[in-house]
C-alpha cells in the first residue's frame, strides 16, 4: 500500500536532472521546466495512469492493467492533494505533517505520518521551488527521441530506491511541458503517469490540503 503511495508523489517529483551530461542542452531543458512549474504559488494538473506487468510488457504496450484517471492540486512548500476520479473515487492530500488516503467506496481512511514518504515529499518541494538541490538524487542521461518533438531524460535513483530501479522522464520540445512519466520497478513492471499539457494556476487555501474524515468512516493508522 505504501509502495502505491509513493508512486502517486514520485510522478510529481520527477521534473529534474544532474546537469552532467550535454550540459548546455540539459540545463536550457530545466530552465523551460523550471519555468512551466517552479514558479507557481500553486497549480492543477490532471494525470491518467496506467500499470503493466512485466508479462504484460512482453505481449505489447497495448495490455494494460489497473487504469486510473484524475487531478492532482499542489501549493509550496509541501502541500499536496491527488483526487482519483476513475475507476473509483480516492483522495490523497497532505499538508506535510499527516498524509490521509481516503477510499471512498469502502469509506476508509488510512492515515499516515508524511515522514514514513519523506524522500519523495522533501524532493516535491525542491522541485516546486525552483529545481533546487536535487542534482544529488539522481544520474542522468538526455536522449532526444527521434522525431525531434520529444526529449527523454533518463533518471537512476542515486543512491538506489528499495523498489524503482529507472524512471524516464518526457519532455515535450521545445516548451519543455511534462508529457509522461514512466517508473519501472524491480520486478521489471512499469506505472505511466501522463500528464495533461494544461497546467492551471491554483489559488489554495491551507484548508484545501487538511482532510475532513467523513461520517462513519473507518480510520485505519499506519
Amino acid at each position: 500500500m505504501i509502495n502505491y503511495l509513493s508512486l502517486l508523489l514520485s510522478v510529481l517529483c520527477l521534473m529534474w536532472a544532474d546537469p552532467c551530461h550535454g550540459e548546455a542542452r540539459l540545463s536550457e531543458i530545466l530552465e523551460g521546466i523550471r519555468n512551466n512549474y517552479g514558479t507557481q504559488a500553486g497549480l492543477t494538473v490532471k494525470y491518467e495512469r496506467e500499470i503493466i506487468t512485466k508479462s504484460m510488457a512482453l505481449m505489447g504496450d497495448a495490455v494494460k492493467s489497473d487504469p486510473a484517471s484524475g487531478q492532482l492540486h499542489y501549493m509550496p512548500p509541501y502541500f499536496l492533494r491527488v483526487e482519483q476520479e476513475a475507476p473509483n473515487r480516492e483522495i490523497l492530500t497532505t499538508d506535510g505533517k499527516t498524509l490521509w488516503w481516503y477510499i471512498a467506496e469502502k469509506n476508509q481512511v488510512h492515515r499516515y505520518p508524511t515522514e514514513n514518504l519523506g524522500p519523495e515529499l522533501r524532493l516535491l518541494s525542491d522541485v516546486f521551488r525552483g529545481l533546487k538541490g536535487v542534482e544529488e538524487g539522481f544520474v542522468v542521461s538526455l536522449k532526444e527521441e527521434g522525431d525531434g518533438k520529444s526529449i527523454k531524460l533518463e533518471l537512476l535513483p542515486n543512491p538506489p530506491w528499495p523498489d524503482i530501479s529507472r524512471i524516464d522522464l518526457h519532455v515535450t520540445a521545445p516548451d519543455c511541458t511534462l508529457e509522461k512519466v514512466e517508473i519501472y520497478n524491480i520486478m521489471g513492471g512499469l506505472t505511466r503517469f501522463k500528464l495533461d499539457p494544461t497546467i492551471n494556476q491554483g489559488n489554495f487555501k491551507e484548508e484545501f490540503f487538511r482532510f475532513r474524515i467523513p461520517e462513519g468512516a473507518r480510520v485505519i493508522e499506519n
